[in-house]
Parts: C-alpha cells; sequence; structure tokens
C-alpha cells in the first residue's frame, strides 16, 4: 500500500513514518512531505493509496490541500493535535481521524480502515464536494452524523439520536437516546457554533437541544421543554422567542 505523508512539522513525519514502519508493515511510504505544497505535487506525482495528512498548516492546509487535489482516488487519514477539526474532517469523509501523539493500535486501526476501503468512493466524493459549498449555498447538504473526540478516539453518533446537550464548566455532555452520554472536551458555545445550522437551538445558558426531539413546551412561570425521553431541559426567557420562531409558532 503506497502512502504519503503531509504534515509542516518535520519531526511528525518521521515520527509517523517510523511507527509505520515498526506497525505496519504492508504500508510503504513514498513520500515525506513537510509541507502541503510539496505534498499536492508528490500526490501527482505517486498516485498514493492513502494520504496521512495534517491539517492546520501554513499557505494552505490540509482541507484546501484535497479541494487542489480533484478527484480523490485515494483514502484519506487525517492526523492532527487540533480535536476541533474532527467534524469537519468527517465532512471530509475521511477514512479516520488521528490525535498527536498518535497511538500504534489506532494507527494499525487506521490502516485496516484503509485496507478495506482501499479508495473514496463516489459518494464520499460527493459529500467532499458538497462541504466546499460556501455556507450561503442553500444546496449544502450535511452528513447525518457527527464526530466526537472521546478519549483517544474519535466516536461517530447520528445527529437525530442525539436528545440535547448540557454545559459542565470547559466540558459538554451530549445526551443520547438510549441513555448514552459522551463528555467532550470542547465548551456548550462551541458546540453550538457547529450543530445551530442543523436543527439545534441553545434554549438556556445550560442546554441546547435538538428541536427534532421536542415533544411539548410547557409555559408559564418555569418555560421548560419535554425532550422524547421524557427528561425536562429549562427555556431561558430571552430564548422563548427565538424558539418561537424556529417553530412558526403563533
Amino acid at each position: 500500500m503506497k502512502a504519503i505523508i503531509i504534515d509542516d512539522e518535520p519531526d511528525c513525519v518521521k515520527l509517523l513514518a517510523l511507527q509505520l514502519k515498526m506497525y505496519c508493515s504492508q504500508v510503504d511510504v513514498v513520500a515525506e512531505c513537510s509541507s502541503s505544497e510539496e505534498g499536492l505535487k508528490a500526490i501527482r506525482a505517486q498516485q498514493p493509496d492513502v494520504v496521512f495528512l495534517d491539517i492546520e498548516m501554513p499557505k494552505m492546509n490540509g482541507f484546501q490541500l484535497l479541494e487542489m487535489v480533484g478527484d480523490l482516488n485515494f483514502a484519506v487519514v487525517f492526523v492532527t493535535a487540533y480535536d476541533k477539526f474532527a467534524v469537519k474532517a468527517f465532512k471530509f469523509s475521511a477514512i479516520d481521524y488521528l490525535l498527536k501523539p498518535t497511538d500504534a493500535k489506532d494507527l494499525q486501526a487506521a490502516v485496516q480502515k484503509v485496507e478495506r476501503s482501499r479508495r473514496t468512493d463516489s459518494r464520499q466524493l460527493e459529500l467532499l464536494r458538497q462541504q466546499l459549498l460556501s455556507p450561503q449555498n442553500p444546496t449544502k447538504v450535511f452528513p447525518e452524523k457527527i464526530a466526537l473526540p472521546h478519549q483517544n478516539s474519535v466516536v461517530f453518533v447520528e445527529l437525530k439520536s442525539v436528545l440535547y446537550c448540557e454545559a459542565d464548566n470547559n466540558y459538554t455532555l451530549f445526551f443520547l437516546e438510549g441513555g448514552q452520554k459522551y463528555l467532550v472536551s470542547k465548551t456548550l458555545r462551541d458546540i453550538q457554533d457547529t450543530l445551530e445550522e442543523r436543527n439545534f437551538l441553545r434554549v438556556s445558558r445550560q442546554h441546547l437541544v435538538n428541536l427534532d426531539r421536542i415533544v411539548k413546551f410547557m409555559k408559564g412561570e418555569g418555560n421548560y421543554l419535554v425532550m422524547s425521553d421524557g427528561f425536562t431541559v429549562p427555556v431561558a426567557r430571552s430564548q422563548k422567542e427565538k424558539l418561537m420562531e424556529r417553530f412558526g409558532w403563533l
């Protein structure tokens, strides 16, 4: 399996190449690139099976590089120190998303996923192209899942299964149907920025709700929502009007 590593930190490139040599003997690293420009040239010249790609790089980040490539006839594994890019990485239909420093078992699992897929299929490519549209474009299509950084991995959950999110200082707790919970090291504000354009709404200082999972709105002294799991979520007075607008209530 021909692989290219692209990362603006040379030490990270060398370390990942060494890990692949030690733990993934089926991978042949044909190019080690320390800039996105160098990486773009290597992709066009080498026609790799998989690209291990950093995201935050000067001049041209990982997402912009993929846009320049055009047809993606190779698998993409993002490798980055920043978990804030997880959701966007999923929008680009990456095979996997690894956090630095890379764990050997996670790396082996990613390579196994690449072996099963070997290339980005046409549906993934269409998702990629849709996500490159401007946010103002009404034809923009969102994936049906969200990526949640969890411990040393990223868990993908269906958006429709998320009932609501609750602030916990600098963390956010995701409540899913069936009683599942995930604690994510992001503030509720960060989560709000990602989800409010996907039919979620911040209804109080502590809560962001999935509008599709609301069963009832109880008005009065203590405004609150009844969610599909039976739990209640308070609604701040300042957000009541915005909630009514989203549903077109009179």
